[in-house]
């Protein structure tokens, strides 16, 4: 191999642009020409591709977002769209393909490696949703977002002694709200994984109300549904008054974590070492802090599972 490519694709993360500089500057280091696609898969069938050298990708690491832009394409979902990305690939001479992406990106390289093209998949996206991985990169980053978020939120809280529904991404993944609801000391956290009983959410705060309790902060991943929505069943059955923030796109932005950095790092090196090796059709992801790489078919057929005993342990801590 020669010449490789890479793009991002789908929502962006804080962590893209270190992936994006592991790749350029390992593939550099191995006498690899590395060319950049621009506007992910869109750029890709228009022939937005540049080569890229090691000072293309100097002072990014700390940078949120991706240097290489991204957008959604709708037309490399049909035969016609994946085989104008494939012209475009061959007429550069690229040989194989890095994307750093969520779900959508990965079923972009899927179908690249069932048509027979070399393709390694780096989990970029705040979800934290893609199988075959303990983190994706940018979760960290998003994480802290929101805990910052709740803190400040809580001062609030306590001093107008009012109910908070906080609002955080995450698809239909409960990554974020799980753990943000369980560093921030959450008083109920709602994720999509697990059904909810609004009974036993409005008897948890007449309980800490009947205690001396005046303050609340309700954790609602956007999967579950609207934390307006859910605001004002409270208002209506109580009469305590509530407040909604629904932090939206803040998730997404800001510098990394040295956490994501490094992830970043590690996984766009290895992602690397697999194309060199040959070996395409490729996810890789950090298990037990050990960086794994599976088919990435496979990886798309596993289930994302949240874990049972940090739910159950949020919901303990929050008598």
């Amino acid at each position: 191999m020669k010449r490789l490519g890479v793009l991002t694709s789908g929502g962006d993360s804080p962590g893209m642009n270190a992936v994006i500089r592991a790749v350029v500057r390992k593939a550099i280091y191995q006498d690899l020409e590395v060319y950049g696609i621009y506007h992910g898969y869109q750029g890709l069938i228009e022939g937005e591709i540049k080569k890229l050298e090691i000072g293309s990708v100097g002072d990014i690491i700390h940078r949120g977002g991706t240097m290489l832009h991204s957008a959604r394409c709708l037309e490399f979902k049909t035969e016609e769209g994946q085989l104008k990305g494939i012209e475009q690939l061959n007429k550069h001479g690229i040989e194989g393909l890095v994307i750093i992406g969520g779900d959508g990106s990965y079923r972009g390289a899927k179908a690249l490696t069932e048509r027979g093209y070399p393709c390694v998949g780096v989990p970029g996206t705040i979800d934290n949703d893609i199988p075959g991985t303990d983190f994706t990169i940018g979760f960290d980053t998003a994480l802290n977002t929101v805990i910052d978020a709740i803190d400040k939120i809580r001062d609030t809280a306590t001093s107008h002694e009012r109910t908070y529904l906080i609002e955080v991404m995450g698809r239909n993944a409960g990554d974020i709200a799980l753990w943000a609801g369980l560093a921030g000391g959450a008083e109920t956290i709602l994720v999509p994984e697990y059904n909810y009983n609004m009974e036993d959410i409005i008897a948890r705060l007449k309980r800490g109300n009947e205690r001396g309790k005046k303050h609340s902060i309700i954790i609602v991943a956007e999967g579950v549904g609207s934390a307006v929505d859910f605001s004002k069943k409270i208002e209506e059955t109580t009469g305590y008054e509530t407040r909604v923030t629904v932090l939206g796109h803040v998730q997404r932005g800001g510098s990394p974590t040295a956490s994501d950095r490094v992830l970043a790092s590690r996984l766009g090196a290895l992602a690397v070492e697999l194309l060199m090796e040959g070996k395409g059709g490729r996810a890789v992801g950090i298990e037990k802090n050990r960086l794994v790489d599976y088919d990435i078919i496979e990886a798309l057929a596993m289930p994302h599972n949240i874990d049972k005993k940090m739910y159950d342990l949020s919901t303990e801590l929050s008598i």
